[in-house]
Order: C-alpha cells, then sequence, then structure tokens
C-alpha cells in the first residue's frame, strides 16, 4: 500500500460506522477483493490434498485476504482494533466491526425508529440554503436505508416538497403541476430547487441596489442610523416658518 492511498483512499471509522461500511465496501469491490468479505477463504482440512491449481488458487486468495486486512487496520483505531478477538481474515474483522456497531435486532430497530422520527419532524429553516437541506435529509435517508427501511426518491422527494420554507412554494407547486412525482429523482428536485433559489438571491440584491439608488436619487443623505434625511426642501422639524 502507497502512502498515497493511505492518506486519501482509505475512509477512517470515526464512529459513524454506515457511513465506513458503504465507502469501505466501495472501496473493496473496486479492487475486486469484496468477495472475501463475503465468502471468505474456503478451509480445508490438514488431510485434504490439494491440487497444484488448488495450491495456487488459495495463495492468491490469502494474498489478496493478507491486503484487505491491511486497508481495514489502516482504516481502525488501535483503540478500537484491541477490542476485536478474531483477526484471522478480512471477513472476521468485518464481521466483528459489523457485530459491534450495527448490534442485535433489537438494537437495529430501536435505531430505525429513532431515525423514522428525526425523519418525520425535519423542516427546512430560513436559513437553510437548498443544498444545506438536501444534505440533512439524505444523511438521515441514507441511515435509514442502511438499517433496511425502504426509502424510494418518490418518497424522499414528497418529504422535501412539503417541509420548504415558504419563498419556495411558487417553485413547488410549478413543480406538482407540471411533473409526476412519482417520476422525479432527488436529484433532479434538487436542480430545480437551485436554479430557483440563485433566482431569488439575484431578485433580492437586484431589489435591494434600486432601494439604494432611489435614495440616492432622492437627494437623501445618511443620518448615521441606517435611514436618510430630506434635504433641499427648505423644511425642517417643527413646522415652516412664517
Amino acid at each position: 500500500m502507497t502512502e498515497k492511498e493511505s492518506s486519501l483512499s482509505i475512509p477512517k471509522l470515526d464512529g459513524d460506522y454506515e457511513h465506513w461500511a458503504m465507502l469501505m465496501e466501495n472501496l473493496l469491490r473496486s479492487k475486486e477483493w469484496w468477495e472475501l468479505i463475503e465468502t471468505g477463504i474456503t478451509q480445508h482440512g490438514r488431510n485434504v490434498t490439494l491440487t497444484e491449481a488448488q495450491r495456487t488458487e488459495l495463495a492468491d486468495l490469502k494474498l489478496k485476504d493478507l491486503k484487505v486486512k491491511n486497508y481495514l487496520f489502516a482504516s481502525i483505531d488501535k483503540n478500537v482494533l484491541k477490542t476485536i478477538v478474531k483477526k484471522d481474515t478480512g471477513k472476521d474483522i468485518w464481521e466483528s466491526l459489523k457485530a459491534k456497531y450495527q448490534g442485535n435486532t433489537r438494537v437495529k430497530s430501536a435505531q430505525l425508529q429513532r431515525l423514522r422520527r428525526n425523519f418525520e419532524v425535519l423542516e427546512m429553516k430560513e436559513s437553510d440554503s437548498i443544498t444545506d437541506y438536501f444534505s440533512r435529509v439524505m444523511m438521515v435517508s441514507n441511515d435509514m436505508r442502511n438499517l433496511g427501511e425502504e426509502m424510494p426518491d418518490e418518497k424522499v422527494v414528497e418529504k422535501i416538497l412539503r417541509t420548504l420554507v415558504e419563498k419556495f412554494t411558487y417553485v413547488v407547486c410549478a413543480i406538482e403541476e407540471s411533473k409526476d412525482i412519482k417520476d422525479l429523482s432527488v436529484d433532479e428536485l434538487q436542480s430545480s430547487l437551485l436554479v430557483h433559489e440563485q433566482n431569488l438571491s439575484k431578485h433580492t440584491g437586484e431589489e435591494q441596489a434600486l432601494k439604494m439608488e432611489g435614495g440616492r436619487g432622492r437627494g437623501g443623505y445618511s443620518n448615521g442610523r441606517g435611514g436618510y434625511q430630506n434635504r433641499g426642501r427648505g423644511s425642517y422639524r417643527g413646522g415652516r416658518g412664517g
């Protein structure tokens, strides 16, 4: 393993097991080593005589498994590694971590219930950008999927559409009228909303610029408190002279 691979490619297990497992599985699949996690290495009895081809194949599998173990060791903190009892194969390490962090069925059920509640109460805040809000929704959605929950795009899309802040009401209505929500992907929805968000920002910026121009055009000057006082009309506080 090169220093570059070690620092850039290997995800670190920082407590978010589901996220780490997803990244690590993808990495091992890209190396064509995932089979060693799924099926492990077949153990032959001492009295079994292997052919030359079988010995070659077994040696190749063991070498690949060593590489898998190196990746796993590099991704796990030493204090966590010390708690893993069986480390003979990559499959042993993977299953130990899975049992440790995912827990049994009862624990998974409790985790899923908590995530369902979190998903239900999610709402966009006025301070959220579209990107921020989508990230929050997708984080909970993906955690639910990793625990076995059915989370089709349609469900996520409907959730987002009904929990956006008021300034997106117009575009939500337009999307619902022009598209079949069942066929709308999360990525497509985000793209549409990002365009609307950019237009809103541009419009707000233009309005502010016009207000400033209007203030200067009326011959106003700042009173030091964010407002303008009139001048040039011969008037003053308290009425006209005369």
